[in-house]
Order: C-alpha cells, then structure tokens, then sequence
C-alpha cells in the first residue's frame, strides 16, 4: 500500500452546550433578576427593624437572667453594660454570672447604641432604638423600636 496522507480523524461532536442555550438561559436569568430584585431591594428598611426586634428579644432575655440572678434589674445609670461587665455602682449585682449575660452589646443596624430605662415607660424596662432617624418618635423606619 503506497503511503498515502492520513484523511483527518472524524471529528466527532462534543458533549457541550451551544451558543443559543447559553444565550437562552442567560436571558431567562436576566428576566429573573429583573422581577425578584427590585422587590428584595425595596425591604432594607423592614429587614433593619426585623434586626432590631430580634436584638431586642435578645437583650431583654438577657435582662431576665440577670433579674433571675439578682432580684432587680440593672439600674438605667449602670444601663444595658451591667450584662457584659459587673456593674460596680449601686445596686451591686452579688449573683452576677461570671463571663456575663451577653458577650458584647449589639449596635442597632442603624450603628447606634440600644437606650435602656428602668423603671421603663411602656413597660417595667424598656430597652429601645431610635429608628434610622435617631430622634424620639417619628413613622416608618423612622420610629422608634421597643422590646415589647
């Protein structure tokens, strides 16, 4: 057999996907986030006050196990650091846990300091922010948060 050139191997079709079903799923996914993110965007405001409830649940909590501890709640002079470090001013907390109630004091998701009043006004404490305004009162994500 004289030596003939080597016809090329077959090319054969590679598992993959095309150009269009690229384009198509690329364009369906566009499609998507054109409809679900303007929605999820539109909820930081409710999503920081659903923030805020759940650090004051935790806080409040932590104010109960205090009160179990010690019969009183911390005094608002000694405020809310009373659940991270003993509080050296009157009333002395003699039970007070070692290691302490919380390990740091959340922020508000508006990156201000939670207000703590005991006696409380609305309830016997009151642990609260301020909204995203940082004044007393106002409406929306602007009003102020309480523990109950």
């Amino acid at each position: 057999m004289p030596n003939s050139p080597k016809a090329p191997p077959r090319l054969w079709r590679q598992p993959g996907f095309t150009l269009i079903e690229i384009m198509v799923v690329v364009v369906i996914l566009g499609l998507l986030a054109a409809i679900i993110v303007p929605k999820v965007m539109s909820r930081p405001d409710e999503a920081r006050v659903v923030a805020t409830q759940a650090d004051l649940a935790a806080i409040t909590q932590a104010l109960k196990l205090y009160r179990l501890d010690n019969t009183f709640y911390p005094s608002t002079e000694q405020g809310l650091s009373a659940l991270v470090v003993r509080p050296t001013t009157a009333p002395v907390a003699n039970n007070w846990k070692p290691g302490g109630y919380l390990d740091r004091l959340p922020k508000d998701p508006w990156g201000n300091e939670y207000l703590y009043l005991n006696p409380g006004v609305r309830s016997e404490i009151d642990v609260y922010s301020l909204g995203a305004d940082r004044l007393p009162g106002g409406e929306g994500p602007n009003a102020d948060i309480y523990n109950n």
